[in-house]
């Protein structure tokens, strides 16, 4: 039997089914409003811990840091789901939550149905304090860093280019006469003939012919920055009175 000096050391206990399964971490004790006795505690349930299920502590024991239920573990993440009105559970709610289980509504020990009120959730006497920091959220934006265009333009620069050409050169070819060959025939005097001589000249002319295709395209580059930036904290000092004053000459 779990009672109300029990109390404090089943907030973040593991609760286990009648299977020896584990439910899940104790994180609500709720105290009978007549006996101040513990009767139920929640536990997280479901997907990502979203649900919050209320155990009955009836016939439950303590084994160290386990809290050992008489249900299974089915039946908790199924049971009926409690917006509690003020951290008080009402009648209705309790007896629903009775039904389900198959407890009796006057089971628990010590107590008798007339005088069954409501259910309180037990609370943790330890004195909490929320410590608060900022971090650093950092993320990126995308923002216009300039233009770029392809452009077209004539630049005009010299070109010397090698071109074999060819022209035609008089040859002397001497041939001798032999003696007494066509004698008498040849008179002494002046003669004249002529050849017409050919010659080969560079032409240039120009023509314009697709030589290169140039395309301009975008591609993402990923490359680290560092970011720096100031985040406050918050710091959490004890500052205890009776110490001073013991200290105090």
């Amino acid at each position: 039997m779990i009672t109300q000096e029990m109390v404090q050391q089943l907030f973040g206990d593991e609760v286990y089914d009648r299977h020896g399964d584990k439910i899940g971490k104790v994180g609500q004790v709720y105290l009978d409003d007549q006996t101040g006795q513990p009767v139920w505690v929640t536990v997280r349930t479901g997907l990502f811990g979203m649900k919050e299920s209320f155990v009955p502590l009836n016939q439950a024991h303590v084994d160290g840091d386990a809290v050992h239920v008489h249900v299974s573990k089915d039946q908790v993440k199924d049971a009926p789901r409690m917006d509690v009105d003020g951290g008080h559970m009402s009648r209705a709610e309790e007896r629903q939550l009775y039904s389900y289980y198959g407890i009796e509504y006057a089971a628990l020990p010590g107590q008798r149905q007339s005088e069954r009120g409501g259910q309180r959730p037990a609370r943790d006497d330890a004195t909490e304090m929320t410590r608060s920091e900022e971090r650093l959220r950092v993320g990126t934006e995308q923002v216009e860093t300039g233009k770029v265009r392809l452009r077209k333009h004539v630049v005009t620069e010299q070109q010397q280019v090698s071109v074999p050409v060819r022209h035609e050169e008089v040859r002397l070819e001497r041939e001798p006469i032999a003696e007494g060959a066509a004698r008498g025939t040849e008179r002494i005097g002046e003669a004249e003939q002529e050849v017409t001589l050919h010659a080969e000249k560079p032409v240039v002319s120009k023509e314009t012919v697709p030589v290169e295709r140039v395309r301009m395209s975008k591609e993402t580059v990923t490359e680290q920055q560092r970011v720096a930036g100031e985040v406050r904290k918050e710091e959490i000092d004890v500052d205890d009175a009776s110490k001073r004053r013991r200290n105090t000459p």
